[in-house]
This record gives C-alpha cells, structure tokens and sequence, in this order.
C-alpha cells in the first residue's frame, strides 16, 4: 500500500510543483510506514523525483497524452491507484489538478480536499488544514472515505530532499474513445522566461503605467529578480499585455514567495487570486489604495521612480555579493 503521486510534466521534464507534491506525499507515506509512488506521463527525466523520497514511477508513455486531458488523466491516474493499492493520492494545485480532481475522486470514489498546507495532524481520522475564503482563513478538514484524494496548495510545503532509490515502470491504463472526446487544437504559452505558475517571484504591474511601451521596466525589475511578469485584469483587457499574464480571482491565481506589484490599485478580485503569496509588496502613489491594506510592505511613489532606482539598487547588490 504507497501513497500515489501525480506528479505533473511538460515536454518531458518534471514542474517545480511535481517535486513539491512528491515530497509531501514522502511525509505522508512516514506517517503512515509505506513508500510513495508516482505516476507521470511520458516523462524523460524520472530518476530525478528519488531526490524527493519516491521509491517508484509508473510512467504512461502514450501520445494521445501528450497534452492535458482530464478525463483519460483522471481515468489513467485512479488505474494506477489501483494498481498500487493507494489509500492516500497526492496532487497539486495547478489549474489543470484542479479541474483533474473532481473527476479523480469520482473515479475512486475518495473524498476530495483541495489547497491543503501542511501535512496531515492526524491520519486516523484523516485530518488536513486547508485555505478557505480565497485564503483569508484556515479549516481543518477531516477525510472519511477509505481512498483520501488531496490538492496541496502551490509552495505550501516547499521541496524536502529525501534520496531514495526510485525504480521507473511503464503502465499501460485502459482506455476507450471516449476518454478522449475533449481535443487539443492549440496551446498559447507566455513567453517569459519564468512562468507564473512555477515562479517563486511575481514582477505585476497595472493600469499606474500608463501604458505597454512602459512594460521595460517591469520586465527588467523582473528580469534582475529571476521572477515572472504579470499584470491585473484591465491591463490584459486592454491589450496591453497577453492574457496569459493576467492573474487574479477570474485570471491566474498565485502563490509565490515574493509578490510584488506595482501601479496596482488592488481590487478585491485581485487580492483573492493572490492573497497565498507570503510576502506581497505595493509600490502606488495613492496612499489610500486598498493594495496597502494587505500588503507587508508598502511605498508611496511614482512607479517610474521608484522602480529604477529599485533595479540599480538590487544590480548593485547582485554583484556586490556574486
């Protein structure tokens, strides 16, 4: 009996998060005395989650599967639950885990608690904490089902090296014609090199720039931090930026170590997307902006001054200590 992973990639290579729930799901399985194993799909590089503490990896090589389908994901990953005899699967957060965990629960049949934070405070009775109200509060869920399904919350847990040997197999599910009604015609990628949903640091900016031709800026502060660029919901409406950028309650949500946003005036659907960052930080020259109410840090200020001598500091700094 393991504790199953579903451990997320792309073109063959393993997401941050695929990590981050492979080592969750390593403090699980302590709890309860059993291994971790993972299921991926047509992954390449599958020796790198032993670091992660998963002793084994099912890996489904099949074409049809090389984009998200949830209906044959779901249907694929509960065959391998099965198969390895799971009472606990892990998945992450992501946008596709989220629309993949309704039809996963159903599949086993398993009780189902999404944005979980920390490992279990109990296993009998199954007991998590998760985030509720758009992360403005905690409960503490209690699974009864006899297979518990959950979603941990994106960079809730971290990535904990455990080196295990991990053996790789390949799995064949069972799978019909209509697992597969739903059909990708084409996939718009953001072109940052960072992406929002791996990024440990979100550049945003909004309607306070005036403008796309200011974006430089933004980007470049971005670019000096290592973080993703983002920006609020008019910005994308208005063409400024592409709508892959735009992150909120109705765009993308966000749950990264440092969250800095700037000419943002933080309206509440803005917030609840990214309430989960840990550390957010507001640069406007409205004092009275709702932003400043929820950030930790504030500065009132004009972006395009602020901004600059925020990049020639950090510059400075970076190669002070490089």
């Amino acid at each position: 009996m393991s504790v199953l992973v579903y451990t997320e990639s792309e073109n063959g290579s393993f997401k941050k998060t695929a990590y981050e729930v492979a080592s969750y799901a390593k403090g699980i399985a302590d709890m309860m005395g059993t291994d971790v194993a993972a299921v991926a799909f047509n992954a390449n590089d599958a020796g790198e989650l032993g670091t992660y503490g998963v002793s084994s990896l099912h890996n489904i090589k099949d074409d049809q599967l090389s984009q998200f389908k949830a209906a044959a994901y779901a249907k694929a990953i509960a065959q391998t639950a099965k198969e390895v005899g799971a009472k606990v699967v892990v998945i992450s957060s992501s946008a596709d885990a989220k629309y993949l965990g309704s039809l996963l629960s159903v599949h086993l049949e398993a009780g189902y608690v999404s944005n979980v934070t920390e490992l279990p405070s109990s296993t009998e009775p199954f007991t998590v904490k998760r985030t509720v109200f758009t992360n403005k509060a905690f409960a503490n869920s209690s699974i009864n089902t006899d297979v518990k399904l959950v979603g941990l919350s994106k960079n809730a847990y971290g990535l904990k090296e455990n080196p295990t040997d991990c053996t790789v197999k390949e799995f064949t599910p069972s799978l019909s014609d209509g697992d597969f009604m739903v059909e990708v015609q084409s996939v718009d990628k953001a072109t940052d090199k960072v992406t929002i949903a791996d990024a440990e640091i979100v550049v945003s900016a909004g309607r306070g720039l005036k403008g796309p031709e200011n974006w430089g800026m933004i980007e470049e502060l971005a670019d000096v931090l290592g973080a993703a660029t983002a920006c609020s919901k008019p910005v994308s409406d208005m063409g400024w930026r592409p709508h892959s950028e735009h992150v909120g309650q109705t765009g993308k949500p966000v749950a990264s170590n440092l969250y800095i946003a700037i000419g943002i005036s933080g309206a509440i659907q803005h917030l609840a997307g990214i309430n989960a960052s840990k550390v957010k930080v507001v640069i406007n020259t409205d004092a009275e902006a709702p932003f400043f109410k929820a950030a930790d840090y504030g500065v009132v200020g004009d972006a395009f001054e602020v901004v600059p001598v925020l990049i020639e500091k950090l510059k400075a700094f970076k190669a002070a200590n490089a």
